[in-house]
């Protein structure tokens, strides 16, 4: 499996080597989890730009994620946009980048991120880590 990361801290805060805290305590300061290894996911998979940026003013209206998923996600995850949890390497590269970079949130108070992957246009967020 070739290396994962473009330079950087990835490596070592990945591998929760050293700093003398549990690879689960949580460093939110940053909006990042140092060491996490897993994700709860959920995102919203629109194949137009057109139709990511209508689900996105949704959200931006206060709307819950999980309902907006149900309308206009074109995959599986129209069951609330639920992709369960997810380890590092599971998913597509682009997307979990961005999944491992969220702090967690609620579907009611999202916090998301927009990425654009070979399957379409996703909203995602975090609803755990570990």
């Amino acid at each position: 499996m070739p290396p994962k990361g473009k330079g950087g801290d990835k490596g070592g805060a990945a591998k929760g080597k050293g700093k003398g805290k549990p690879a689960d305590e949580k460093e939110e300061k940053g909006g990042k989890v140092k060491g996490a290894q897993f994700v709860n996911v959920r995102h919203i998979l629109c194949e137009k730009h057109a139709k990511k940026e209508e689900a996105l003013e949704k959200l931006k209206g206060g709307a819950k994620f999980d309902e907006v998923a149900k309308e206009f996600s074109e995959d599986k995850a129209r069951a609330g946009g639920a992709l369960g949890w997810k380890k590092r390497g599971d998913l597509d590269p682009t997307f979990e980048e961005k999944a491992f970079e969220l702090e967690a949130s609620t579907t009611a108070n999202p916090k998301y991120a927009e990425v654009k992957t070979g399957f379409g246009y996703h909203l995602l967020m975090v609803e755990g880590r570990k």
